[in-house]
């Protein structure tokens, strides 16, 4: 700014009339002097030099600006948003073990075992005779129970004999037949589970009979060809000679070597 005001200045005096009655020239960049003169005398030499000193001071380029000092740091910035959240840290050390809870309710009352109830009346200590009596034969009575597995396959309509023996508490089940022949009259309950040999695109039925007679069934399909399983359970009342077997109706059980993929159980629930 300073520099275009000394360039401007002597600019617009040299272009003022004639009559104004002073002159003024400039000498060098920064000093000015007055020369009045009258209106009709011509410019003297002073005129010339201030054009020279005009031109000087064009040809010379402006000062380099300055550094100013640092100015004082801004106000800061609003909070950014919130970033996502970070992957879960590894689990902490267990806890202390928490303080012991209150006591359970009370349980029922256990059954009156045979020749309890004292002189009371004749009613409690029946019932109470009874049920001792149902458990002592329960827990005293004799122990049947077997779980076989099928090693080799089958197929067709046949009866499936698992040949591979886990447990024959008792002698009642023939792996060379299959089938589980009772010897104790009573309540019991068996449970098989068939896998099928997929991929042909078939089904398999497998059903548990008693003397011929089908007392559950079960069925696997082959829909998307792989296996399935066929399973049921049922609970019977058998008598000396009754024989229980799972036969084949239809399809294609596999065997599984060792593996137990299909296998047959049942146990005696409590004796007549």
């Amino acid at each position: 700014m300073a520099v275009a005001l000394l360039v401007a200045v002597p600019l617009l005096l040299l272009q003022a009339p004639a009559e104004s009655g002073a002159h003024y020239e400039m000498m060098g960049t920064c000093r000015m002097i007055c020369d009045p003169y009258s209106g009709g005398r011509p410019p003297g030499p002073g005129s010339t030099a201030a054009v020279e000193a005009l031109q000087d001071l064009g040809a010379n380029p402006p000062p380099p600006f300055v550094q100013g000092p640092k100015g004082e740091p801004g106000r800061p910035g609003k909070p950014g948003p919130r970033g996502p959240p970070g992957e879960p840290g590894p689990p902490g050390p267990r806890g202390p073990p928490g303080e012991r809870g209150e006591a359970g309710k009370p349980g029922l009352p256990g059954l009156a075992l045979a020749g309890a109830g004292g002189g009371g009346s004749g009613g409690g200590a029946a019932a109470g005779t009874e049920a001792a009596g149902g458990l002592s034969a329960a827990f005293s009575g004799p122990r049947i129970a077997f779980y076989v597995g099928l090693k080799s396959p089958h197929e067709g309509y046949e009866v499936l004999k698992f040949d591979d023996v886990v447990t024959n508490l008792g002698n009642h089940y023939d792996p060379a037949s299959g089938k589980f022949t009772c010897q104790v009259r009573g309540i019991y309950f068996f449970t098989y589970h068939i896998l099928m040999r997929g991929g042909d695109g078939t089904s398999m039925w497998a059903d548990l009979c008693k003397n011929g007679q089908v007392r559950a069934s079960a069925i696997a399909q082959d829909a998307d060809q792989n296996y399935d399983y066929a399973s049921n359970s049922v609970v019977l009342h058998l008598d000396s000679g009754d024989e229980v077997y799972v036969k084949l109706d239809g399809g294609k059980a596999h065997g599984g070597n060792n593996n137990k993929y299909s296998t047959f159980s049942g146990f005696l629930l409590y004796p007549d």
